[in-house]
């Protein structure tokens, strides 16, 4: 039995990916459950911050926390928004510039189908194994985090930038030729953004996610519902624990939530 306040997988990338689960107390090597019982029962919250035990609003923060952190600032989600570079602070600049004055990968990424997205050189490849993306590349590193979101403003108009979760799950997704895409993508971009990037010559990455058994109709899990659940795991994919049932539960987004595995 194990117990703790979620927070995200760690992945480590090789030829499948391999999970862990870091509780206060516990270090789990999650792909060791495939194929096991397991219960999980809800026992509370505790934002990730401040540690109270208030309801979790968003991200694994309570709403108080969620509105003040700069973790949480807009900017993390349109990256176009970001002003660090201009040293115009939004929550607590000292922080933005740290993560926006940085390189950023604009990159292309299918999970469910083809989509665009950017996120920081140092975390690109954790990135993609987050969305459950069964291949990506890269299409250009830009100096800061402002660049590479109006970069990825310019290509939304032809890319989507969203997952369609449900798909990803059930294994269901476009077959490309990445290099192709990238070539067409690249040719899309405005010359006065493209002029502030690094082409990159990276050849796509293939990512094999350690599932048994694909689920056929996705239902998601609602443990603060529920209370508690048991089944098989049968997968784990992106930030989801997969079961027998074809229930998912997704971990990111009930991170700050108190739960025991058994």
């Amino acid at each position: 039995m194990f117990s703790g306040v979620l927070k995200k997988m760690i992945s480590e990338f090789g030829n499948e990916i391999v999970y862990y689960l870091d509780f206060e107390n516990e270090f789990l090597i999650m792909n060791q459950f495939l194929d096991k019982k397991m219960k999980l029962i809800f026992n509370g919250y505790e934002c990730l911050n401040c540690k109270s035990d208030e309801i979790i609003f968003r991200q694994g923060y309570c709403k108080k926390c969620f509105y003040d952190l700069p973790i949480t600032g807009d900017w993390i989600m349109k990256p176009e928004l970001s002003k660090a570079h201009l040293n115009i602070e939004d929550r607590n600049l000292e922080y933005e510039k740290k993560i926006q004055i940085q390189p950023h990968i604009i990159y292309l990424a299918v999970s469910s189908h083809l989509k665009v997205g950017v996120t920081r050189k140092s975390q690109l490849t954790t990135r993609w194994i987050d969305q459950g993306a069964h291949q990506a590349i890269s299409l250009a590193e830009a100096p800061n985090r402002f660049i590479a979101g109006v970069c990825e403003v310019e290509l939304k108009s032809y890319y989507s930038d969203k997952t369609n979760w449900r798909k990803m799950l059930e294994n269901n997704f476009e077959q490309l030729d990445l290099k192709k895409e990238k070539d067409m993508a690249l040719k899309k971009i405005p010359e006065k953004i493209y002029s502030q990037l690094i082409p990159k010559k990276d050849d796509p990455l293939t990512i094999n996610f350690p599932v048994v058994k694909t689920p056929e109709k996705v239902k998601s899990l609602n443990i603060i519902k529920e209370n508690n659940f048991e089944g098989t795991l049968k997968g784990i994919k992106g930030q989801y624990l997969i079961f027998e049932d074809n229930s998912v539960f997704n971990i990111r987004s009930n991170e700050g939530l108190i739960i025991t595995i058994k």
